[in-house]
C-alpha cells in the first residue's frame, strides 16, 4: 500500500527533529516471552529497525524511553546505533525533558509514539504524536496519528516513514537505496 498521509498530518510533523519511541507494544508486539531458565525474549521487526536507521540519516534523532530493561533490548538498540536511551523508566516525561535539554530541542520539535497510559504524558507534550493500531483506546484517542500497522509489526516503520515524508527526506533516501538507474 503506497504512502498516503493526509496533508494536515504531514504539516503537523514537519518540524520534528527528535522522535521518542516506547518499546513494548511499539517496537515489539507487546508480548513478553520467557525461556525455561527465566530469560526474557523479545521479537523485533527488521522493518521497524531500518526505519530508525533512516531517521538518523534524515537528521532526526531516534530516542527510546522504556519502562523495562533487559539484555535482548540493550543488544537490539546497540545494534541499531540508538544513542539516546532511558531504560527502566516508568515516569517518562522527565526522561524526555532531559533528552530535549541535552540535545537543545523543544517539545514542538519532538514526535512520540506509544501504546499505553505511561506514554500519555510524553505524547501530550510532543509536537506530533502517534500510536500503533493496537494501542490502548485512550492512547489512540489522544494522538495525532494512529498507524495502520500493529506494534512490532511495522507500526514504528510507518511512523518513521511519516516523519521522513514530512521532513522531505523520504524520496531522497529511497533514491539512494535504489542506487544508480540504468
Amino acid at each position: 500500500m503506497p504512502l498516503d498521509f493526509q496533508a494536515e498530518t504531514l504539516l503537523a510533523a514537519q518540524d520534528v527533529r527528535i522522535a521518542f519511541f516506547d518499546i513494548d507494544g511499539v517496537l515489539t508486539d507487546g508480548g513478553v516471552y520467557f525461556t525455561e531458565h527465566g530469560e526474557t525474549l523479545k521479537r523485533f521487526s527488521i522493518l521497524d529497525g531500518y526505519g530508525l536507521k533512516l531517521l538518523r540519516l534524515a537528521g532526526i534523532t531516534p530516542a527510546v524511553i522504556t519502562g523495562r530493561d533487559s539484555k535482548p533490548l540493550r543488544v537490539r538498540l546497540e545494534a541499531l546505533g540508538i544513542e539516546h536511551v532511558r531504560y527502566g523508566t516508568e515516569d517518562k516525561l522527565p526522561a524526555a525533558e532531559a533528552m530535549l535539554g541535552q540535545l537543545g530541542f523543544g517539545w514542538h520539535q519532538a514526535a512520540a509514539i506509544g501504546d499505553d497510559w505511561p506514554d500519555l504524558p510524553v505524547l501530550a507534550r510532543a509536537g506530533f504524536s502517534a500510536a500503533p493500531a493496537n494501542a490502548h483506546f485512550e492512547v489512540r484517542d489522544a494522538v495525532n496519528y494512529v498507524t495502520r500497522a500493529r506494534g512490532g509489526e511495522g507500526a514504528a516503520r510507518e511512523f518513521c516513514d511519516l516523519l521522513l515524508t514530512a521532513s522531505g527526506q523520504y524520496s531522497r533516501l529511497l533514491d539512494t537505496a535504489r542506487g544508480p538507474r540504468q
